[in-house]
């Protein structure tokens, strides 16, 4: 049963994290450089990431995946956590960190790491449910992050109509909700452009994970702070836990709770470092967190799927 367990997780995680290092590698050696990242993140981002959500969607019965309930609990339990969080950073001496601190404990990246874990482990199906919470959280991330930043920011306030059309232009947004009457009416399409659709989504996770730790900035590590390990720890551990914890409660299990799973511990995304800048934060806190929690979610997360495997819950 160990073995069988361990190689399981090996199965699921070493691939994902594996890109991730070897783009850490590439970026060092010159193969990837700013510009390629730059032009390669874009093309990931308006391209070939809502086209793999979008025919994760189309394949799947949507009647599966699509709970409510358990939106409403995904939902609730990251504004919980977000209230928790505000909190706690008052305790903090520097403004300027308190909402970087916030966001980083909370925002994960979903996109990319979230839909490859969830890929790995479960296949279409996997991606699928990730892809319906993908859509949930990046309107429910967005606006929390901006409440973050903006709660001890002496000057300027929330531009709420210009971060409404940012979301609604997102394109991860868009591509749910135009999947979504092709999953549900089994609209048929082309099999020449779903063939297309097909070859440039399966570029997706591997050039942006390699463009992810090209990307990622070690340097960042020696700055590190009280600040940047208590947000990583609530990250990676103290809030994936309570949060798992409570949907088993809630009877979940097998693929929903193994996905929410990895929903819940992913790293901090790397926009949160962009809009921490853009909003007067912390922004050395800010790329602090991202390295820290991608390097650390290696372990964190590879021993949360072995644990779950193992126990028979995923």
């Amino acid at each position: 049963m160990l073995p069988e367990t361990l190689a399981f997780t090996l199965e699921v995680t070493a691939p994902v994290f594996l890109l991730v290092f070897l783009g850490l590698f590439f970026g060092r050696i010159g193969w990837i450089n700013d510009e390629f990242n730059r032009v390669a993140s874009r093309l990931v981002f308006n391209v070939t990431l809502p086209l793999l959500v979008f025919l994760s969607l189309v394949k799947t019965d949507l009647d599966k995946v699509f709970v409510p309930e358990l939106l409403g609990y995904v939902a609730l339990v990251t504004l919980l956590a977000f209230i928790w969080l505000v909190w706690r950073a008052k305790r903090l001496d520097d403004p300027a960190d308190r909402g970087v601190f916030v966001q980083g404990a909370f925002r994960g990246n979903l996109g990319i790491v979230g839909l490859a874990l969830a890929g790995n482990q479960y296949g279409e199906a996997g991606v699928a449910l990730a892809s319906i919470l993908l859509a949930l959280l990046i309107v429910q991330y967005n606006l929390l992050s901006v409440v973050a930043l903006s709660l001890w920011r002496h000057a300027g306030g929330i531009n709420w109509p210009r971060m409404g059309l940012d979301v609604l232009r997102n394109p991860l947004i868009i591509a749910v909700f135009l999947a979504i009457p092709f999953s549900l009416l089994d609209w048929p399409l082309p099999d020449v452009g779903l063939k297309t659709a097909d070859y440039l989504a399966s570029m997706t996770l591997p050039l942006a994970l390699l463009c992810i730790g090209a990307a990622l900035d070690l340097g960042a590590l020696r700055k590190t702070s009280s600040a940047a390990l208590s947000s990583t720890a609530y990250k990676l551990l103290l809030l994936p836990l309570p949060m798992v914890l409570g949907a088993w409660l809630l009877g979940y299990e097998g693929l929903t709770l193994g996905v929410l799973f990895l929903i819940f511990s992913c790293p901090t995304a790397a926009a949160s470092y962009v809009m921490a800048r853009a909003m007067g934060g912390n922004a050395v806190l800010a790329a602090n967190i991202v390295a820290l929690t991608t390097l650390m979610s290696t372990l964190s997360i590879s021993l949360g799927v072995f644990i779950l495997r193992f126990i028979g819950l995923s």
